[in-house]
């Protein structure tokens, strides 16, 4: 018998074992918030938009009532198979997963392993849900762990990005998929900076801040003193620096100070650092997105 696959069953079938009419899922089996007992997630078909085991999912464009506010509830929420793949292989505890049938299907081999349920809906149901159209077809929440102190995150690390003060989340998104890209070993958050966690930060990153370690640092002094008793050569990067990036000192252990993304690095940190470098730049351009100058920085790094 050839076999079925979720995404192939009726809208309102459920299954039992290989029948594709049942889904097996029982008041036995399931506990209050969804997950059934064994170690695997399994499908629940859900048709009902209010059905409170959807809760981590609801309406997700109103600012008072985002799970993913670290000042509320404090989700991780990860959008589409890439991210949540790369959410099944990170540290994070998984709470649950909602999305179209085909996605459970391209999913059920990174499930194994995992109790997690997964409700399956249709796609305007999910719309009701999350408050907007969602083309990936898939959302996975997870709880948030604490990070290390930053003084064991870059203990072994040969370089380290320092942000001070990038607030955007996009921004702050793309910096940890270059620092990830580029070998960049920890991400240290300077005042100022966004929530990394934020859905919109772990959607840009495409969920690689999932897996670069990063901490909150103690800045500027205790920032500036912790560097240097780890025997790093501390590098701002900025349009006044007074080295061009392809002739500044980069041997060694490197952290790369990145500022905000409208006036950059403060003076206080300029001051505090050992060597400021600059992209060189023409046609009247001054500087370049905060993103797409920390990738160029950190492809500069040695490896």
């Amino acid at each position: 018998m050839r076999s079925v696959t979720l995404s192939e069953w009726p809208a309102g079938a459920r299954r039992t074992g290989a029948d594709p009419d049942d889904d097996g899922v029982t008041s036995a089996n399931v506990s209050p918030t969804g997950h059934q007992d064994g170690a695997v997630s399994n499908p629940i078909r859900i048709d009902d938009p209010d059905d409170p085991r959807l809760a981590d999912f609801r309406d997700l464009t109103r600012a008072d009532r985002r799970p993913d506010r670290p000042g509320g509830r404090g989700l991780v929420i990860a959008e589409g198979t890439v991210v949540v793949r790369r959410l099944l292989a990170a540290p994070y505890p998984l709470r649950a997963l909602l999305g179209l049938a085909r996605r459970y299907d391209e999913l059920a081999a990174d499930l194994a392993g995992t109790d997690a349920p997964f409700y399956v809906v249709d796609a305007d149901l999910m719309a009701g849900v999350i408050g907007f159209h969602l083309n990936r077809g898939v959302l996975a929440t997870a709880d948030r762990i604490a990070p290390p102190p930053a003084d064991e995150l870059i203990r072994n690390a040969r370089s380290v990005a320092v942000l001070e003060g990038v607030g955007d989340h996009e921004n702050l998104g793309s910096i940890f998929r270059n620092a990830a890209g580029l070998g960049v070993g920890a991400v240290l958050l300077a005042d100022g900076c966004a929530d990394p966690l934020y859905r919109r930060s772990v959607r840009v990153s495409m969920g690689t801040v999932l897996h670069v370690p990063f901490a909150p640092v103690p800045w500027l002094d205790d920032g500036i003193d912790l560097l240097r008793r780890n025997d790093f050569r501390i590098v701002a990067l900025s349009p006044t620096g007074e080295f061009r990036l392809t002739d500044a000192p980069l041997d060694g252990r490197v952290a790369v100070l990145v500022g905000s993304e409208g006036h950059g690095l403060t003076e206080a940190a300029m001051a505090a650092a050992d060597v400021r470098v600059r992209i060189p730049m023409h046609r009247g351009i001054d500087s370049l997105n905060v993103a797409t100058a920390a990738a160029i920085a950190f492809a500069a790094l040695p490896d």
